[in-house]
């Protein structure tokens, strides 16, 4: 400790550390912006803007928090692949063939271009196993399902 502060060169790794811990976190986006904090503190210390313990924890803080407000939305916003509502609704008509047996209102999972998809049969009738059936709509990542006319 310098001058009863935290010295700079230990905010930098503090810094550097939840940054690249960060890369282990899947998307979260939290301790990036700690990260972030912890760096700037380092700058401002080194600089010799901030030298006691308590104002280095209150900048770092809220520097962390601040910056995890105003930019975590965006961030993720940005770097989340986004499928578009048209390429989801050219799946209603499709064909598709169930993994396992659906009762009528209930779940299970199809298979569609050789991917497996959650379903809800929204029939009267029960899908059986390997019994072809017709998607009736979208719902987030779910397929509503109708037993095909034989």
């Amino acid at each position: 400790m310098v001058d009863g502060g935290i010295v700079w060169w230990l905010w930098a790794i503090l810094g550097l550390v939840l940054a690249a811990l960060e890369l282990g976190t899947p998307g979260g986006f939290y301790l990036l912006f700690f990260g972030i904090g912890a760096l700037a503190v380092a700058l401002l210390t080194a600089a010799g803007a901030i030298h006691a313990t308590l104002p280095q924890l209150l900048w770092f803080s809220t520097l962390s928090v601040c910056a995890s407000l105003l930019f975590r939305r965006r961030l993720v916003e940005m770097l989340t692949p986004q499928i578009p509502a048209a390429a989801l609704n050219s799946l209603v008509g499709e064909t598709a063939s169930a993994l396992e047996d659906i009762g009528p209102g209930a779940f299970g999972k199809v298979e569609l271009r050789g991917t497996a998809w959650n379903a809800r049969n929204g029939g009267e009738a029960k899908v059986t196993r390997g019994q072809r059936c017709v998607v009736e709509r979208v719902e987030g990542l779910s397929l509503w399902i109708t037993p095909a006319s034989q």
